[in-house]
């Protein structure tokens, strides 16, 4: 007998009707010579304290440091305290009891870091021998699943993808038990304060971002414009210098003759190439933009899409596709013809050359990019619709051609220099998919400035000083947190370099969501609107970890690095042995910090 062992119900079931297997079981389902069984997400996780003699809470227990990691039943809380899921506990002996029978085990939980290690941490826990073989998919559609089981791989093809995992598990227990116990206990504060390896970083940074604004002195500055006219059609040219006082300002707005000069005209085309396919993070950020979404039902709604077979794996990092994956995008985009938005601009890229920025074949982690099926949707919320038209409209994005600008730059001269720019879209390209007015007037300071002629004189028909301030930079919402996180921090622009960062970033596309809902269910964070900004609480426990080393992004960003890099081949145990000696520092650390700290903070 073989078993296949998902990782929920709904996609145990959608497999097993792929084989069209239908005899229901308690707790799997058998058919056509296979069983199909299935976890409910994490099943089992790293033993608490007290299972490796850990008992209370108190520094004498510090740094914790278990010789060997344990696995118990996840808890569920009860009128008795936190006690085994009983629900997790059947299902375990179930699948125990079809692995003990099983002549092959076939692992379908999710192709990716947590699927293996749900899948492993069952195994391991069953203490199962049998060799096992891995579907590795990038879709739920039948013709995916059956050509993945056409495909089947070794087991321990992804023994270093599981290495990684546990790594992750491992160090988020040892920062995560340690650093909390410790703040919480050198505080004397009567809650728990708690702290994470990426958790932690990720409040820093909400939190700096807040002060930074909160405190932020606005600086009063000084312009001078005139209006030059040419037919009827006036526009607004700026001297290049600002002024720190209006007296200097006057000066040169005094200096303005009635005419202006056209000194010279410099207009260049410019080409805007098409955004990468999305990833789960760049979605996110733009259903956040679009919509208001939070990262967190950004995924859930894309999880069920991909559930429902509309859309490739979710949880993916990458913004490219492979050669094989772009060899179907043409029929994929002809699937969109008919689109009530799109229609159009899938019939015009219908037999089109099609851009190939974002296929790269070395770019392409566990899972390419995010693309649609080709399978119709039906019955979708209004949620799940605006998710899968984001997902849609950006593949005819992706493949579409360049947007041509024109950037047309006139410099007037009357008395001084004076500057005028605007920016004219010439052939829209990628841009008349969505066709964004809001996203084309950020690039347009005057639209359509005249034709003129070097030499020429205009009549200045106004003139006068503009009187501006200084900005600070604004608070976080979860689209400009989620791009932050992409890169520890750093303030990148340009996409592709921010690409190259995204190994030392911090967390994964699929973990960021999970880390701002952490925060906000602790009240570290609140929304305000669409901002995201730190509470009494959060500002308290930043105050005392802002110069510690759990606190910094980019330190902690490199272990998400290391990772990747035990995925790779690189030695588990020189990553253990560093976590466990950067565990030991920063528990000292926050035991000192914490010290007379407790009126600071408000549980």
């Amino acid at each position: 007998m073989k078993v296949i062992i998902a990782e929920k119900p709904s996609v145990g079931r959608e497999i097993a009707k792929v084989f069209g297997a239908t005899t229901k079981k308690d707790g799997y389902i058998e058919g056509k010579g296979y069983t199909f069984t299935w976890a409910f997400g994490h099943l089992l996780q790293l033993a608490p304290p007290q299972e490796y003699g850990y008992f209370g809470w108190s520094v004498q227990n510090l740094p914790m440091l278990p010789p060997k990691f344990k696995l118990s039943i996840r808890k569920v809380k009860s009128k008795d305290g936190m006690i085994e899921d009983p629900g997790v506990k059947k299902q375990l002996d179930i699948i125990k009891a079809l692995f003990d029978e099983a002549t092959e085990i076939i692992v379908a939980t999710d192709a990716g870091r947590e699927g293996e290690l749900i899948f492993r941490y069952i195994y391991y826990y069953l203490k199962c021998k049998k060799p096992f073989k891995r579907l590795w998919i990038s879709s739920q559609t039948d013709a995916a699943i059956k050509e993945g089981f056409r495909n089947l791989k070794p087991g321990t093809d992804y023994d270093t993808l599981f290495n990684s995992a546990h790594c992750r598990s491992q160090s988020d227990w040892l920062v995560g038990m340690n650093a909390t116990q410790a703040l919480s206990l050198a505080s004397g504060n009567k809650g728990v304060l708690s702290l994470g390896r990426v958790q932690t970083p990720t409040l820093a940074m909400i939190c700096s971002r807040y002060l930074e604004n909160k405190n932020f002195v606005p600086q009063t500055y000084f312009q001078v414009a005139i209006q030059p006219d040419k037919d009827g059609q006036s526009f607004r040219a700026i001297h290049d210098k600002n002024f720190k006082t209006c007296e200097e300002a006057q000066v040169v707005l005094d200096a303005v003759l009635p005419t202006g000069n056209i000194l010279s005209v410099e207009a260049k085309p410019r080409k805007e190439p098409p955004p990468l396919l999305h990833d789960l993070s760049s979605l996110q950020q733009e259903a956040n933009k679009r919509k208001g979404f939070t990262a967190d039902h950004t995924l859930s709604l894309l999880q069920n899409l991909y559930e429902g077979k509309l859309v490739t794996y979710p949880r993916t990092g990458s913004r490219y596709i492979g050669d094989d994956v772009f060899a179907g995008v043409p029929a994929l985009i002809d699937g969109f013809k008919e689109h009530a938005d799109f229609g159009k601009q899938a019939a015009l890229l219908s037999g089109a050359k099609l851009s190939k920025r974002s296929v790269n074949a070395k770019k392409v982690t566990d899972h390419h990019a995010i693309l649609p099926t080709g399978e119709k949707p039906y019955q979708l919320s209004a949620d799940q619709q605006a998710v899968y038209d984001m997902v849609a409209g950006r593949m005819l994005e992706a493949f579409h051609q360049d947007c041509i600008k024109e950037i047309t730059k006139i410099t007037v001269l009357s008395g001084n220099k004076f500057m005028a720019s605007g920016t004219v879209i010439q052939t829209p390209g990628w841009r008349a998919v969505f066709n964004d007015k809001d996203e084309e007037k950020k690039d347009e300071e005057n639209a359509t400035l005249p034709k003129v002629v070097q030499g020429e004189e205009l009549p200045i028909i106004n003139k006068g000083i503009l009187e501006k301030q200084t900005k600070p930079k604004p608070l976080y919402n979860e689209a400009t947190l989620l791009k932050a996180l992409e890169t520890a921090g750093k303030e990148i622009e340009d996409e592709e370099l921010r690409e190259a960062m995204k190994e030392g970033g911090l967390g994964t596309p699929a973990t960021r969501a999970a880390i701002i809902e952490t925060l906000l269910k602790r009240t570290f964070i609140a929304r305000e609107k669409k901002n995201l900004v730190p509470t009494p609480t959060g500002l308290a426990v930043y105050e005392i970890v802002k110069n510690q080393q759990i606190a910094q992004a980019e330190l902690t960003g490199s272990w998400e690095k290391r990772l990747e890099e035990i995925r790779g081949g690189a030695s588990v145990a020189a990553f253990q042995e560093e976590i466990k000696s950067y565990t030991r520092e920063i528990t000292q650390e926050l035991l000192r910090s914490g010290k007379g700290m407790a009126a600071k903070v408000t549980a």
